[in-house]
């Protein structure tokens, strides 16, 4: 397949790290679907994709519910073309300590972070092992591989991202299909941007480079994952972390 052919679809690629991953995936010659399920008014991934000489549509998306992701990959199929690329990085944190953490908390992360990824991948991958090429890449994270205190539920859907990319490597492994992860550590993100000043201190010293990552380290790294060149990996978690955790 050749990359003129390939269509990705980025979930949560409004802003951050996905909105980074898309345009670095449309730098590779690859068109994109851009789904979220909010998209803010001083951010346009879509136009900046075009502006890349790239094809590019936006699809609001709620990642949780199964017919909505049904009804998003019916539009991308018929507006863009056959999905060949996912890429599943919609996600949440609704952080609090086990003894305080509220049911919401704990199923509205599980939902989205790994039920969401569950509804994306039942709903295109019968198209990707019928043409018997296809990358799915599973963004997940350091929290998934060594926990965090507070974040029980973002641990538990990250960690079972993991899970979900061994076993679908090895199902789909005889059809021309990789699965791989990526687990970034802590990235110069919105998210991270609020923390307060001792909270930052404090993951950096977990950090041997005491340096943040920033969004672009994830997007190449997912980029690679999904080129011809990492056509004998799969089933493979990379962690993009600064080296905190090995």
């Amino acid at each position: 397949m050749t990359d003129t052919q390939k269509i990705a679809l980025v979930t949560g690629a409004a802003r951050g790290i996905g909105r980074e991953i898309a345009l670095e995936l449309a730098k590779k010659g690859i068109d994109i679907a851009v789904a979220d399920i909010h998209f803010p008014d001083d951010i346009s991934t879509k136009n900046d994709i075009i502006a890349l000489g790239r094809k590019a549509i936006e699809v609001k998306v709620d990642v949780s519910k199964p017919e909505s992701v049904k009804e998003a990959v019916e539009k991308i199929n018929e507006e863009l073309g056959m999905i060949s690329i996912l890429i599943n990085n919609a996600g949440i944190t609704r952080d609090n300590i086990m003894l305080r953490m509220t049911d919401e908390e704990w199923y509205s992360v599980i939902n989205i972070n790994l039920n969401g990824a569950f509804n994306c991948i039942k709903a295109i991958v019968r198209q990707m092992t019928k043409n018997r090429w296809g990358r799915i890449v599973n963004v997940t994270s350091v929290v998934g591989q060594r926990g965090n205190a507070g974040q029980a539920n973002y641990a538990a859907s990250k960690a079972g991202l993991i899970g979900l990319t061994k076993a679908l490597a090895i199902e789909f492994a005889s059809r021309g299909v990789t699965v791989n992860a990526v687990a970034p550590g802590f990235i110069d993100t919105e998210m991270t941007n609020v923390l307060p000043d001792k909270v930052k201190e404090m993951l950096l010293e977990q950090v041997p480079s005491k340096t943040l990552g920033a969004p672009a380290d994830v997007a190449k790294s997912v980029a690679f994952l999904v080129s011809d060149d990492a056509a004998y990996i799969s089933g493979h978690v990379l962690a993009v972390n600064g080296g905190m955790y090995m």
